[in-house]
């Protein structure tokens, strides 16, 4: 429910900047709705209501929420100033190759590295699978991000559509091949207690 949550801005941002830009007015005021500007400026707020909403119920975000929410305010407040689509196609390549050097740090400069962090009270696996699964994912973000930014310079028309499905598609297959990765662990028994008893399981 809360990763559906996070996903409703871009959602919005989609549709609104699938629609023809038009002139509405609101209180007096003449503003364009449709197109990329009004989209960054409709994800801007979505964003900040959608995870102002997590930050009232959970009391805290985690820093990569922080990280999105900082982007999104980053390069759609400069997209508006500079009015400069260009700018706003940088934020997903930049926050996914930023988590891709956060995964990779937490392996050198973390007693547990982010992988593990994030993904140990499910499953109790050996460090060195730990340590595999931590750089695929470093791996699958840079992907992910170099992917936006190829789509978003070589295809524009269809940089949108890719930032919201496209990229979704990719981190959902890899969320698929970590629970085969993972599978042989998801029991109510630990490595450890499997291999006292004779399991034979992969390193």
């Amino acid at each position: 429910m809360k990763a559906f949550l996070e996903y409703i801005p871009l959602l919005f941002f989609l549709l609104i900047y699938k629609l023809k830009e038009r002139i509405i007015n609101v209180a007096g005021v003449e503003l364009t709705f449709g197109g990329i500007y009004s989209a960054t400026a409709v994800l801007m707020l979505g964003t900040v209501l959608v995870y102002g909403a997590l930050l009232c119920k959970q009391k805290r975000l985690t820093k990569l929420q922080w990280l999105v929410v900082g982007a999104v305010l980053f390069f759609g407040s400069s997209t508006l100033l500079l009015r400069s689509e260009n700018i706003l196609k940088w934020k997903a390549p930049v926050v996914n190759w930023i988590m891709a050097i956060v995964f990779i740090a937490s392996q050198y400069f973390s007693q547990d590295n982010m992988a593990k962090t994030m993904f140990g009270q499910l499953v109790t696996m050996p460090e060195a699978r730990w340590k595999i699964l931590n750089m695929a994912w470093a791996f699958v973000f840079f992907s992910v991000g170099s992917a936006n930014l190829f789509v978003a310079f070589t295809y524009p028309a269809y940089w949108v559509d890719f930032k919201v499905f496209g990229s979704f598609g990719l981190l959902l297959l890899a969320s698929l091949v970590q629970i085969a990765y993972i599978y042989p662990y998801m029991n109510s028994e630990s490595a450890e207690d499997k291999e006292k008893s004779g399991v034979n399981l992969p390193k």
